[in-house]
């Protein structure tokens, strides 16, 4: 409505008769623009309206209209004709006696009708579920006995339900022989030559039949009986002593009677001789029954008629509902014996014939009826007429129909295959189709004829699967695989059939209808034909008049629509009106064949429904996982699941009329529960196994695997299993591609949770199971580790003693590599490593590590300490110091080699340790251990640096962080919000205070050290810098031998780095303050000349031995030349290493002029500040 006062607005505004409007005839042109610019945007807005809604109804229009999802299925279409008018209304012509006659029968019929439906929902499924939903293993003492105890109330209805059978049949048998009576003075209610009510015997005999499936069911049902029994002996212990189970003793007896009578009635499978054996001759009637022979000649012709007919069909394509017509003839043939003694042999011949043709009969589910079994047994009297040569025959014709299925299954599925797909092409191209009004008659026919056979294959289907596998249950004969596979392909034709049906409900639905119509013209156009020639005869009979009012009932009847009732009168009442020859022949059976149309179209929909119903695979489920195993192996057609698991369903809605339990939900989750396990083991979780195999053997293509060449070994392409819409089942979907994602998104997390240095391999069999089979994975989370992983940052902190000595420092790298280890690796740590501990642990570990180290340095520092303080090292030294400054002019202000390869020598005479070390190797290696723990501290720092920057990598300028709990209170928001305000800039905080502390680290352990170092106290240490040299020297030699060591087998002791010795000495000599001291000496240099030396030397001697040519000598000196390269690269290298670790500690800079600078920088803030007050 806004919408059209919106445009009525804007037509008022563009009417120049408004007064108002008119005050400025200057601004005319540009208020035409604007109103104009309004108008389009109003045109494109409804215009995108439009589009919008047919958008919506055309998406609507696909899924509602034409194609109706079976799994999916809000709201379903009936079309079962009806109409709320009774039979009294229906049935109006002006013959009163012909209305009541018909009516009666319409009134019996009906009955029928309804008491069949009542047994075949409630009472059948009552019986066959009856302890069923009980798993072996949960069994209890007594559960039998209260399963009875529940289905008493059952069976008590059953009882009632089986004496009202008994009344409607008792009735119907006299209603018909009160009508055909054979007392030539009783007077007739109509004329009867030539009138048979055939449709009224076939409904009796339908009502026959449902006694004849509860005595079948109930004999073939061991568990029913087994609890009978029990139940019964319960009662006999409780009759003993009714007090303790709190029962009136009165109580009792009538119960008991109650049991008996049921027991009589019901389990002795005597439902249906009960019936025919009733007394059907009355004493107050004139007529008697069995001796009315009009009646049992009429009765006779009846069953004749009707076998002729379903026999005919028997078995053939063309089949429909002629096996339960076969089934209710067997049931009539009985009654008439049971009633007039008398036995047609012919025709007891012929029904003992078709079990040659149709072996067995599925009653109702997985109840199967040997049709000549039940004649021999119901007519034991008459059954030496039945030759026992014949009925050996027919046992073996049984056995040899098994034999010879087995072998056509696969046969049958591959016809079944082509006709069933070319039907549902037929059904999709005459659906899309758009209807002609010239060939309107033509198409309809068309559509008519297609219908009905959908409804003929799935008729030969479902008789071909439920009497095969019933056939095999009842014999108890095994089935091979190939025919389950067979049949199960028969399944789901059954199935594509009726979804078919149902996605096509829309255009079905509206062509149902017009057939109908068409039909019932057609019916009533030959009836008319019938009716002018009965009129134009002219002859007065009461006869002729029921004919006519009988095709006027008829012709009533067809106009209108096309239900049961109507459709049920129209049968009666030709049965009246085809006597005396008024129909052709050729017209009649036209007329039956158009009504058998209207029959089957005007119950299409149903018809389908029961013929495609696949209840019956609740008994046969122990087929389902050789089902999923072939439907794993043919991953192709692998969407054909579907149709199974509609089958499935179709267990659903017979076992809500289960009654034996607390409620049909144990059932229904027993059931569940056991299809899901099957599902699971045989498709789900195979496929999972083989996905994950086969991602896990692509990622490790560079190991030595299996033959994986496809051409062969072959290769499974299982992509099809995750083109599979989800499945339905009960109250969920079943999604085989998030069943299959969640099962390798679970087995990779919790994999790599075990191995976190896995985390690489399994986000690469993510990667490519993204690739391969379009999962989308979810990403773990978990804080990666790599593959050299080495030790924890929290192991090294608590181990820091043994970590500085088993592992070696490279200074360029910042790296550690491990000394020596037992595996065929080494390990190393870097950076990565400890940024990933640092993540883990948290920032705060970093000053944990420098406390620990700091403790640890205290310690090492006693013993140097110690060390330098030995008097043996202390005299030497103090020797050597005395004498470089005494001949340093003459050695040109340089430490000479000699002095300190003679102090590395001495210091061997003091003695060895077991391992033949020197004590200058001991101080080595402390030295080396300090600067390791110092190399220790700097990689610490740049894992945090690495650490917070990735963490900070989000805040866009460091210097300037704004204050969100500040921003947050000025907003006035919550409590909470503040909190997580304040949180969030302590964690700010926390990262730019721990990026930026980092560095000062080292500042640190110098300043808590070197005041000690430079006390007076220790003037011992102050002899450090002297030492330095020899121990340069001992380093060296032990480099080069761990290098040589390398090239070995044995490479016990080899190593390419120790920058942790380098490390050390700039920290000690800082800590000393002996930067200086040490360069005066200028011993790299003198190291460096002197190498140079000896290499000319043995240049010139290489001259002069060149022209002797002595080969050996040669040798030797190419030798001696390739030491001193090695000597002389060693320290240069060594000069290099400890020229870079003074560079972190300040080395260009003496205590005093650090001292210095930190005096001006505070002289400048105290400037500052008093500049600011």
């Amino acid at each position: 409505g806004r919408r059209v006062t919106g445009s009525r607005d804007l037509k008022m505004a563009l009417e120049p008769h408004s007064p108002d409007w008119q005050f400025d005839r200057f601004d005319d042109g540009s208020q035409r623009i604007h109103a104009e610019v309004q108008l389009k945007n109003y045109e494109k807005f409804l215009e995108e309206y439009t589009n919008q809604l047919k958008g919506i109804e055309d998406a609507l229009d696909d899924s509602v209209g034409d194609v109706w999802d079976f799994t999916l299925d809000p709201i379903a279409l009936k079309l079962l004709p009806y109409e709320q008018s009774s039979l009294l209304e229906l049935i109006k012509t002006e013959n009163r006696v012909l209305n009541k006659v018909i009516t009666v029968y319409a009134a019996l019929c009906c009955e029928v009708k309804k008491l069949k439906y009542e047994a075949e929902t409630k009472f059948y499924n009552g019986l066959l579920f009856y302890g069923e939903g009980v798993t072996e293993s949960s069994i209890v003492e007594g559960e039998a006995q209260i399963q009875m105890g529940r289905f008493i109330s059952f069976l008590q209805e059953l009882s009632c339900f089986i004496t009202r059978c008994y009344e409607v049949v008792m009735n119907i048998v006299q209603q018909l022989a009160s009508l055909y009576t054979s007392n030539k003075t009783a007077p007739k209610v109509i004329e009867t030559t030539g009138v048979h009510f055939q449709i009224v015997y076939e409904h009796l005999g339908e009502l026959l039949a449902v006694l004849l499936v509860l005595d079948e069911i109930i004999a073939n049902h061991v568990t029913l009986k087994d609890h009978w029994i029990t139940y019964k002996r319960l009662l006999k212990s409780v009759h003993h002593n009714p007090l303790k189970f709190g029962i009136a003793e009165e109580k009792l007896k009538p119960f008991e009677k109650l049991l008996l009578k049921l027991e009589g009635q019901l389990l002795d499978g005597m439902i249906f001789q009960a019936c025919v054996e009733q007394q059907f001759d009355t004493r107050n009637e004139p007529t008697s029954v069995s001796k009315n022979s009009t009646f049992a000649e009429e009765f006779a012709h009846n069953i004749r008629t009707i076998f002729t007919n379903a026999e005919s069909k028997l078995g053939e394509p063309s089949e429909i509902d002629q096996r339960d017509k076969y089934v209710g003839v067997c049931a009539l043939f009985v009654l008439h014996f049971q009633i007039f003694r008398t036995l047609d042999k012919k025709l007891y011949k012929s029904l003992l014939d078709v079990c040659k043709k149709v072996p067995a009969i599925t009653l109702t589910a997985n109840i199967i009826w040997f049709a000549d079994r039940f004649l021999l047994c119901k007519m034991a009297s008459a059954a030496k007429v039945a030759e026992k040569k014949n009925v050996q025959s027919i046992k073996i014709q049984r056995e040899t129909f098994l034999q010879q299925k087995a072998q056509t299954l696969s046969k049958d599925v591959q016809s079944y295959y082509l006709f069933v797909s070319s039907w549902m092409m037929k059904m999709e191209s005459i659906l899309s189709k758009v209807q002609s009004v010239d060939k309107f008659t033509e198409d309809l026919s068309n559509r008519c004829s297609i219908f009905i056979q959908g409804i003929l294959y799935a008729n030969s289907l479902s008789n071909i699967v439920r009497t095969t596998m019933n056939l095999y249950m009842s014999m108890q004969k095994p089935m091979t695989k190939t025919s389950v596979k067979a049949l199960c392909r028969l399944v789901e034709l059954l199935k594509a059939i009726e979804h078919t049906v149902h996605r096509r409900t829309m255009v079905i639905a509206d062509s149902v209808y017009h057939i109908a119509h068409t039909l019932q013209h057609q019916a009533l156009n030959s009836i008319s034909i019938a009716k002018k020639r009965v009129i134009s005869d002219k002859k007065y009979s009461e006869r002729r008049l029921d004919v006519l009012s009988a095709l006027v009932l008829a012709e009533n009847a067809l106009n209108g629509p096309s239900t049961k009732e109507r459709r049920l009168v129209v049968a009666l009442a030709l049965s009246v009106g085809t006597q005396m020859k008024t129909f052709r022949d050729e017209e009649l059976l036209v007329l039956q064949v158009v009504l058998k149309k209207l029959d089957l179209i005007s119950e299409l929909r149903e018809r389908i429904q029961v013929l495609c119903n696949c209840n019956f695979l609740y008994w046969h489920r122990t087929i389902f996982p050789i089902y999923l195993d072939d439907v794993y192996d043919n991953a192709v057609d692998s969407a054909r699941v579907h149709y199974m698991f509609s089958a499935l369903r179709d267990c659903v809605p017979p076992m809500m009329h289960a009654r034996h339990l607390e409620s049909t939900q144990v059932l229904l989750e027993c059931f569940d529960k056991e299809i899901m396990d099957v599902l699971n083991e045989h498709l789900l979780d195979k496929l999972c196994k083989e996905i994950e195999k086969d991602l896990r053997l692509s990622v490790h293509t560079h190991l030595k695997l299996d033959d994986r060449n496809p051409f062969r070994v072959g290769i499974k392409d299982l992509m099809d299993f995750f083109s599979i819409k989800p499945i339905r089942f009960f109250n969920r979907f079943i999604d085989v591609k998030a069943y299959v994602t969640h099962y390798l998104d679970k087995t990779f997390y919790n994999l790599t949770t075990v191995a976190i240095h896995d985390w690489a391999t399994y986000s690469e069999m993510r990667n490519l199971a993204a690739q391969r089979y379009s999962l989308s994975m979810t990403e773990a989370h978990l804080p990666s580790q790599t593959l050299e992983q080495g030790l924890d940052v929290l192991e090294i902190m608590r181990n820091i003693h043994v970590f500085v000595s088993r592992y070696l420092y490279n200074l360029n790298n910042q790296i550690f590599i491990e000394r020596t280890s037992n595996n065929k690796h080494l390990n190393t740590i870097n950076i990565r490593h400890v940024a990933n501990s640092i993540r883990t642990h948290g920032t705060g570990i970093m000053n944990t590590t420098v406390n620990f180290t700091y403790q640890f340095l205290r310690k090492k520092f006693y013993i140097f300490s110690q060390f330098m303080y030995d008097e043996h090292i202390k005299s030497r030294l103090i020797k050597d110091i005395r004498s470089f400054k005494e001949t340093k002019d003459q050695n040109d202000q340089k430490y000479p080699f000699d002095r300190a390869d003679k102090f590395n020598r001495g210091i061997r005479k003091l003695g060895l340790t077991p391992e033949g070390q020197s004590y200058l190797d001991q101080f080595r290696q402390l030295i080396s251990q300090i600067g390791n723990a110092m190399g220790y501290v700097r990689m610490i720092r740049s894992g945090g640096l690495h650490c917070c920057s990735n963490a900070i990598r989000f805040v866009p300028d460091l210097e300037d962080i704004v204050n969100f709990e500040e921003l947050v209170k000025e907003e006035g928001l919550s409590e909470e919000t503040q909190t997580a305000a304040r949180q969030l800039d302590a964690v700010l905080n926390d990262l730019t205070r721990n990026s930026a502390e980092g560095t000062e680290y080292f500042k640190m352990l110098v300043d808590v050290f070197s005041p000690e170092f430079r006390n007076s106290k220790n003037m011992h240490l102050r002899n450090f810098y002297i030492i330095v040299p020899p121990l340069t020297l001992n380093f060296v030699d032990h480099s080069i031998s761990c290098k040589e060591k390398l090239n070995k087998k044995n490479k016990v002791g080899a190593a390419f780095t120790d920058d942790g010795f380098a490390m050390g000495v700039a920290y000690i000599l800082k800590l000393l303050d002996q930067y200086q001291e040490f360069d005066s000496l200028q011993w790299f240099q003198s190291v460096r000349e002197k190498y140079l030396r000896e290499k000319n030397a043995v240049v010139k001697q290489q001259n002069v031995q060149s022209t002797n040519q002595d080969e050996k000598l040669m040798q030797t000196m190419n030798l001696t030349q390739k030491r001193l390269d090695i000597y002389l690269q060693e320290f240069e290298l060594l000069y290099f290493s400890l020229s870079s670790a003074r560079i972190f500690f300040r080395g260009d800079q003496s205590a005093a002029e650090e001292s210095q600078d930190r005096k001006e920088k505070e002289d400048e803030v105290a400037k500052s500040n008093n500049d600011d007050s």
